[in-house]
């Protein structure tokens, strides 16, 4: 079995510190995961006017079993290339790398909250497969856009009580909870219990499943925008999630690991980037570099053929990017096999 445990700001992975005396580049590791947005390895779409949207160019047809089988190919050359974990969603990421509007069902429960049954086969042989390989998942339960597929404040609830014990009763050790992506993005959340002012209520909740004495390590993220981090999330959660996009330079990702250690409410614990969609990898200083020198974890995401400013949806075309639907999730772009190349340097 793989297990993650924190002590004190590291991460611990099968009851040693991570990367322990390793260095990129010169950059000391201890206590890091390098990690990867990996979020629509379970995606499925049930509005029937929007599949043809992710049909495979091959066959001209949308096929969930494939993406997901196609993603567990490819789980062991990441692990063999250096990656430490990959952040997965129950409702996914935006199938058009950003969106807006987004019509498309990827709920992965019922409005009641009950996870569903192809959901949970889905990602249980992806977190199976994650265990096998040394992996850490970060399984990511709400999205904006999908979130309002719930009925109430009692659907969210029961949907997260679902999940955790659904992880604790697997006996999986290797997966850290996100409760939702980007909570202080508040017009794409319908429920205010899933935005930041409230989402710490939804951590402690999530803290409060336990099975045979044991619960998840929870955490939930948010934009590099203000509020960066609430002060009620960095006192309740195990870990502090922020992403990286937007941000103007790769200094401005040592300036939020100092602000979030500088707010009231913070002790020490792990701070990670699992979402930054910057890269120039073979660069003397990047986004990644910045954030591994202040001591937090870094997440590579590529959301697919982005090329304007700031970024529109678009089209998966089976080539390009981790997150447009349909993906190929092995590393078959200059820029995806930079990121691995780079995890290759670790030393």
């Amino acid at each position: 079995m793989t297990s993650i445990e924190i002590r004190g700001t590291d991460f611990v992975v099968d009851g040693q510190t991570a990367h322990r005396g390793h260095t990129l580049d010169g950059i000391p590791l201890d206590g890091l995961l390098l990690n990867s947005r990996m979020i629509n390895g379970a995606f499925d779409d049930a509005n029937p006017g929007t599949t043809h949207l992710w049909a495979y160019p091959d066959t001209g047809v949308w096929d969930a079993e494939r993406n997901t089988r196609e993603f567990l190919a490819a789980m062991p050359q990441w692990k063999a290339d250096g990656l430490d974990a990959f952040t997965i969603g129950v409702q996914g990421g935006s199938p058009q790398g950003y969106s807006t509007e987004q019509p498309w069902d990827n709920a992965g429960f019922t409005a009641s909250g009950r996870l569903k049954d192809a959901y949970r086969e889905r990602l249980g042989r992806i977190i199976e497969e994650a265990d096998r390989l040394g992996l850490v998942v970060i399984l990511d339960i709400f999205y904006h856009g999908q979130d309002h597929r719930l009925r109430d404040e009692t659907a969210i609830r029961r949907a997260i009580t679902e999940v955790c014990t659904w992880v604790l009763r697997s006996e999986w050790r290797h997966v850290l909870l996100e409760i939702a992506n980007e909570v202080n993005w508040h017009r794409h959340y319908t429920h205010d219990l899933i935005k930041a002012g409230r989402v710490h209520e939804l951590i402690a909740h999530a803290k409060s499943v336990t099975y045979e004495g044991r619960r998840l390590l929870v955490s939930t993220s948010f934009l590099a925008h203000p509020p960066i981090v609430t002060e009620q999330v960095l006192r309740e959660a195990d870990y502090i999630l922020v992403h990286g996009n937007g941000t103007p330079a790769p200094d401005r990702l040592r300036e939020m690991v100092e602000e979030i250690r500088a707010t009231p409410g913070y002790t020490p614990k792990p701070i990670m980037f699992n979402e930054d969609d910057h890269f120039d990898f073979e660069a003397p200083h990047n986004h990644m570099k910045a954030a591994l020198a202040a001591g937090a974890s870094w997440g590579y995401f590529d959301p697919g053929s982005v090329t304007t400013d700031p970024p529109r949806p678009t089209r998966g075309d089976y080539h390009n990017g981790y997150q447009a639907v349909p993906v190929d999730w092995r590393a078959g772009t200059a820029t995806k096999r930079a990121f691995f190349a780079t995890l290759r340097r670790v030393r």
